[in-house]
């Protein structure tokens, strides 16, 4: 829906699409990743996320990584270069290069159904 756009790109970051429990020195999951609920992240779990998002975003298309090793080291954060000062996308990772459709495209859904569907939710909702 947006790939024709040139002001707006979505790219998924699949970082966490294949990442393991971290595990400490005796191969039991290192607890200083979890808050004390042992679901959510304490404050360095959150950050190796970050750091993970980041380097998903500096990564081309077709190359993100998939997994979070969870070193917890800031040396393996990837930085924009003189070469990509910028975040990739699909058209600036060679993917999809084409020229933007600039043709008016009728909606898929005409405004008038979008009308009748909210008062139609408003009249059940009131019911």
């Amino acid at each position: 829906r947006y790939e024709q756009r040139e002001d707006f790109a979505v790219v998924v970051q699949p970082f966490f699409r294949n990442t393991l429990l971290p595990l400490d020195s005796n191969g039991k999951p290192d607890l200083s990743f979890f808050a004390a609920d042992c679901f959510h992240f304490s404050e360095k779990g959150y950050a190796e996320m970050a750091m993970a998002l980041w380097n998903n975003m500096m990564e081309p298309v077709g190359e993100k990584q998939t997994y979070n090793n969870f070193t917890y080291g800031r040396s393996k954060l990837k930085c924009p270069s003189p070469e990509k000062p910028y975040l990739s996308t699909l058209r600036n990772s060679g993917f999809r290069i084409s020229a933007p459709n600039s043709e008016k495209t009728e909606p898929s859904v005409p405004y008038w159904a979008v009308i009748v569907a909210a008062v139609a939710g408003v009249l059940v909702g009131s019911l």
